[in-house]
């Protein structure tokens, strides 16, 4: 099938493929320079009508667009499913989650960024002084493909919800659900469908988004990529959030819950073909439940299913081709330099076996970058501290995990731990939660979605003061008398230094 929209299209195409078998699913135009900055200019347009309907206008189109959301989550989930791969119930739960947080933003964007009075201060007692957070205009959006709904949406919604109009370009793995997610919003928002619009394309498309004159880039994807991003940003001065990806670690603690454990690294690690950059990727156990834990983890994982021949498989294929030979070298390098396979190592197309790799050295690419595949290492570690410190020797820093049964343990390791998120006794935990902001360090990126700071993130703030009544003493001003710097300083030396030591 080819996709068509109401707009000129450009004569060039793309096709959306099935990634399990290579089949054609759709037909999608690649948009060109002109029309990503014909896109942007009419997003400029609405984004002043947007601004004009206040809170509880753009509340009631949220509002009106969750509802396609929810209503529609069958048709999306299977959408879903097709182009990147995922077992429709792990789609359902995307979906589910990204309906949440646009909830949330739509619901507390008017208490985070509204106008608000703050303190004035000694120098200026005389004003009224008042903080609030402007929408920056247009927001342009770079979408992955591992998580097409829930990952651009961090985006999308809390960029809409602080009065942003939105142009989004979905990976070119999986556009059929960025033109669905447009689709949804110009059936619930008919007045003003270009308040978000959506562009089609390979790489070109994405640099033309940078260069065209939007207030702001959200991508996320790899590092590699990310700096392509910033640096065609870096000409307009255009700011930019970067979500780029991770090396997650869990910690399992001497007296963690060994089963929990395993099962979560597992979920962690694998699902979604393991292509999660907040999954789990390396495993430090201590060496009082590394035994254990290696038995649990092994005997989870081979009962995992997967492959083309599997009817109920636990995931699914890898959705973008290139990333099999990742895959394929990490793992052979891992075995190469001593590593072995207790679960898995194999893969077939597009497939990759579920893959437990111990005695890796740390050096090796399976552990020093990210897989992205069905894989997990685990290491021996005498202690935490240990492994804490083999967690925070990594360039990068998005999210990890910590299991323990000391409540204070697990909070001290999940605090010293170098990522932007960490879940103690569960992973990923923390994207599920709206008010948490969501956002990593180092290799990583920088910038937060979610939560107040996700809104916050896609404003301006703006200060305001106004005079309430002129100061018998205008310190302002060439008027002044001569002794009031001196009354100042007595002031400020009463007020704040007393008790100073004398040198």
């Amino acid at each position: 099938m080819t996709v068509t929209t109401d707009r000129p299209a450009s004569t060039e195409t793309f096709d959306s493929l099935d990634p399990a078998t290579g089949e054609v699913l759709a037909r999608h135009p690649i948009a060109g320079a002109e029309e990503v900055a014909a896109a942007v200019a009419r997003a400029r347009e609405a984004a002043a009508w947007w601004r004009e309907q206040g809170w509880k206008g753009r509340r009631a189109s949220l509002r009106a667009w969750r509802t396609e959301l929810a209503g529609g989550i069958d048709d999306l989930a299977e959408l879903v499913h097709r182009e990147n791969g995922k077992p429709r119930a792990d789609a359902i739960l995307e979906i589910t989650l990204a309906v949440e947080h646009l909830a949330w933003a739509a619901r507390h964007a008017p208490r985070v960024l509204g106008s608000r009075r703050v303190r004035s201060g000694l120098l200026a007692a005389n004003q009224v002084s008042l903080l609030e957070y402007q929408p920056l205009g247009v927001i342009g959006v770079i979408g992955p493909w591992n998580y097409p709904v829930f990952t651009p949406m961090g985006s999308i919604a809390y960029a809409l919800a602080a009065g942003n109009a939105v142009v989004f370009k979905p990976s070119e793995y999986t556009p059929g659900v960025g033109v669905w997610l447009g689709e949804a919003w110009r059936r619930a928002v008919p007045e003003r469908p270009d308040v978000l619009q959506v562009v089609t394309g390979l790489g070109p498309t994405g640099a033309a988004l940078c260069r065209c004159g939007v207030d702001k880039i959200a991508f996320t994807g790899s590092a590699a990529t990310g700096r392509k991003v910033m640096a065609a940003c870096a000409d307009g001065l255009v700011p930019v959030l970067m979500e780029c990806g991770g090396k997650d670690a869990m910690i399992v603690d001497d007296d963690a819950d060994v089963a929990a454990a395993a099962d979560a690294a597992l979920w962690g690690g694998l699902s979604n073909a393991g292509q999660t950059c907040i999954g789990i990727e390396r495993v430090y156990a201590t060496d009082r439940v590394y035994d254990a834990f290696v038995e649990e983890l092994t005997g989870r994982a081979r009962a995992l299913r997967s492959g083309p021949e599997a009817e109920d498989r636990s995931y699914g294929p890898i959705t973008m081709p290139s990333q099999v030979d990742v895959i394929r070298r990490h793992l052979d390098d891992a075995v190469e330099r001593g590593g072995r396979a207790v679960v898995g190592g194999r893969s077939e197309g597009p497939w990759v076996e579920p893959t437990v790799l111990v005695d890796v050295p740390e050096d090796s690419a399976a552990v020093r970058e990210e897989t992205f595949g069905p894989t997990l290492t685990v290491t021996r570690v005498p202690d935490a501290e240990e492994a804490l410190r083999r967690t925070n020797d990594s360039p990068y820093g998005l999210a990890g995990a910590v299991f323990t049964r000391s409540a204070r343990r697990g909070l001290d390791l999940a605090r010293r731990m170098r990522s932007g998120m960490t879940s103690i006794n569960a992973v990923t935990a923390f994207a599920s939660v709206p008010a948490l902001p969501f956002g990593g360090i180092g290799d990583s990126g920088f910038g937060r979605i979610h939560g107040g700071d996700g809104l916050k993130e896609f404003t301006r703030a703006k200060a305001i003061t106004r005079q309430r009544f002129a100061l018998p003493v205008a310190l302002t001003s060439f008027t002044r008398p001569e002794k009031a710097a001196d009354q100042l300083a007595g002031l400020v030396k009463l007020r704040y230094g007393r008790g100073r030591r004398r040198p």
